[in-house]
C-alpha cells in the first residue's frame, strides 16, 4: 500500500493556509482529476480520492488541529474514511457538492459532465418459481406460454411510491439516501469501519411521512397478474429458465425480480429423445424386410416421410435422417438434430395351417439359412449396435 502524503502537501498549500485558499486549492484539483475528465484512469481517480481526504480533514477546524498536533496517528484520526474504503465517488460528490454552489462540478469543468446525484438504493423483489410442462411438439417450435400468478404487485393508489395522496417519498437525512451508515472504532487492530443498514430508514434510504393506507407505505400489494412466458425450441427436461423482471415487485418501484421457469417435458409415445436427436422404432413385418417396400416415417412436426426399405434389411438397422430432429437452444449447440430409425421385424408368434406350409417351402432353401451368413459381418453388424 503507498505511504499516504501529507494533507497539505496533496492540496498544495502551505500549513498556515486559509479556509478559504484549502477551497480554492481543493476545487482546483478535483477539477483536474474528475473523473468525469479522465475516463478510466485509474491514477487520475485516486487523486481525485487523495484530494477529497485532505479537504475533509483539513477544511474542519477540530480535525486540522488533531492532525496538526499528531498527524495520521492522532487518538481520533478517523481521517482517511475514503482511501479506506468507508466512502465511494457519490459521498464525495454528495459532501463536496457545496464549495460548487450545489451544482456539482458542472460549472467548473468546461463542459464535462459532472452533475452526479445519489441514487436511492432500489428494492429488489424475490423471485418466483413455475413448473412447465411441454409436448415434444412445443419443443421442437418454442411456445409462448400465459400464466396467472399470484405475486406482489405496484400498488394500484400510490403507484408504488408508498405515499398517500400523490406524495413523494423524501431522502432519509440520516445516510442521505444510501441505505446504510459507517461506523468507525477503534480496536486492538487498529481503526476499523463497519457498515450497518441505516437506523432510520432500515436501508431503504428513503422516508416516507404519510403512508400509502393500501399498502402501508410499502409500494406493494399481493395482487394476481398474466404473465407471457416464450419458451424457445430446444429446451429439455430439468432446464431453468431465468424470465428477469416478472417475479415479485420490489418496494418503493424498486426492481422486479425473476421467473424462473422449470422446465419439464412430458412423455412422447412415438420417439424417444437423446439430446437434439430423436429415435423412432420402426417395426416391419416380414415381407417387407426381405422384399424391400416404401414405409412412411413420422416427424415432430406431424408431416411423414418416405422411407425406401432395401431388400433383405436386417433387424437393427439404423436410417439415420439428418436435420429431422431438435433445435439447439438459442444457438448453443449444433444446428437440428437427426431422427434415427431404429428397425425391427415382426415375426409372427402363430400360423395357419397354409401359412406354416409356405414358410416349409423356404425352410431348406440355402437363402433362408443362417449358416450362409457372413460371420464377420454379422459381428460387425451387432457391434456397431452398441456404438
Amino acid at each position: 500500500m503507498a505511504e499516504k502524503r501529507d494533507y497539505y502537501e496533496v492540496l498544495g498549500v502551505d500549513k498556515n493556509a486559509s479556509e478559504e485558499e484549502i477551497k480554492i486549492a481543493y476545487r482546483k484539483l478535483a477539477i483536474k482529476y474528475h473523473p468525469d475528465r479522465n475516463p478510466g484512469n485509474k491514477e487520475a481517480e485516486e487523486k481525485f480520492k487523495e484530494a477529497a481526504e485532505a479537504y475533509d480533514v483539513l477544511h474542519d477546524p477540530d480535525k486540522r488541529r488533531q492532525y496538526d498536533q499528531f498527524g495520521f496517528n492522532g487518538p481520533q484520526s478517523d481521517f482517511g474514511g475514503f482511501s479506506g474504503g468507508g466512502m465511494d465517488m457519490d459521498d464525495i460528490f454528495s459532501m463536496f457538492g457545496d464549495i460548487f454552489g450545489g451544482h456539482g462540478f458542472g460549472g467548473f469543468g468546461g463542459g464535462f459532465s459532472g452533475n452526479r446525484t445519489r441514487q436511492t438504493p432500489q428494492s429488489k423483489g424475490s423471485d418466483l418459481r413455475l413448473t412447465v410442462h411441454l409436448t415434444l411438439q412445443e419443443i421442437a417450435n418454442g411456445v409462448t406460454k400465459k400464466f396467472k400468478v399470484r405475486k406482489y404487485v405496484n400498488c394500484p393508489d400510490c403507484h408504488g411510491t408508498g405515499c398517500e395522496g400523490g406524495a413523494q417519498p423524501e431522502t432519509c437525512p440520516t445516510c442521505h439516501g444510501t441505505g446504510y451508515t459507517v461506523k468507525t472504532v477503534r480496536s486492538v487492530f487498529g481503526m476499523m469501519q463497519t457498515q450497518a443498514a441505516c437506523p432510520t430508514c432500515h436501508g431503504d434510504g428513503i422516508i416516507i411521512k404519510d403512508k400509502c393506507k393500501k399498502c402501508n407505505g410499502e409500494g406493494v400489494v399481493y395482487g394476481e397478474e398474466v404473465v407471457d412466458i416464450h419458451i424457445p425450441a430446444g429446451v429439455a427436461d430439468g432446464m431453468i429458465l431465468n424470465v428477469p423482471g416478472k417475479g415479485n415487485a420490489g418496494r418503493h418501484n424498486g426492481v422486479s425480480g425473476s421467473i424462473q421457469v422449470i422446465i419439464k417435458e412430458e412423455q412422447n409415445d412415438t420417439f424417444i429423445r437423446d439430446g437434439q436427436n430423436l429415435y423412432y422404432n420402426l417395426l416391419l413385418d416380414l415381407p417387407t424386410a426381405i422384399l424391400g417396400g416404401n414405409v412412411e416415417i413420422p416427424t415432430v412436426s406431424g408431416a411423414k416421410i418416405a422411407l425406401k426399405i432395401d431388400p433383405g434389411t436386417q433387424p437393427g438397422k439404423q436410417v439415420r435422417l439428418r436435420g429431422k430432429g431438435l433445435p439447439a437452444v438459442q444457438g448453443y449447440g449444433r444446428g437440428i438434430g437427426d431422427i434415427i430409425v431404429n428397425i425391427s421385424v415382426y415375426i409372427p408368434k402363430t400360423l395357419s395351417k397354409e401359412e406354416k406350409q409356405a414358410v416349409e417351402v423356404f425352410k431348406n432353401s440355402d437363402n433362408f439359412k443362417s449358416s450362409n451368413v457372413d460371420k464377420k459381418s454379422l459381428f460387425d453388424h451387432i457391434k456397431n449396435l452398441f456404438n
